[in-house]
């Protein structure tokens, strides 16, 4: 197997899973769980050598919410300070009652 050029996109692993969450964030608002997803997904994708589009998407839901990364990531360090984030969701993202 011949290894990757510096300009050779590679496939991410989750990126079928990620463009989805990506593509529902892009049509919902910012709540907790949206803001923790999208920071999740920013530092997954953040300098890897493919997955634009998901890249792009990242960066369209950032403008759309009206937030820079950085403001981002002080939502969600505030967010996830006063825990639960995830713990009433089950694993399809969904939120239990």
């Amino acid at each position: 197997m011949a290894p990757l050029s510096e300009n050779q996109e590679q496939q991410h692993p989750q990126a079928h899973i990620d463009g989805a969450i990506v593509e529902n964030l892009l049509k919902q608002d910012p709540s907790d769980y949206n803001l923790a997803e999208l920071a999740r997904l920013l530092i997954r994708y953040r300098g890897f050598p493919g997955a634009r589009d998901i890249q792009d998407n990242l960066q369209k839901t950032l403008q759309r919410w009206s937030l820079t990364e950085e403001d981002l990531y002080a939502k969600t360090r505030e967010i996830h300070a006063a825990g639960g984030v995830y713990k009433n969701r089950n694993q399809t993202g969904e939120e239990e009652d």
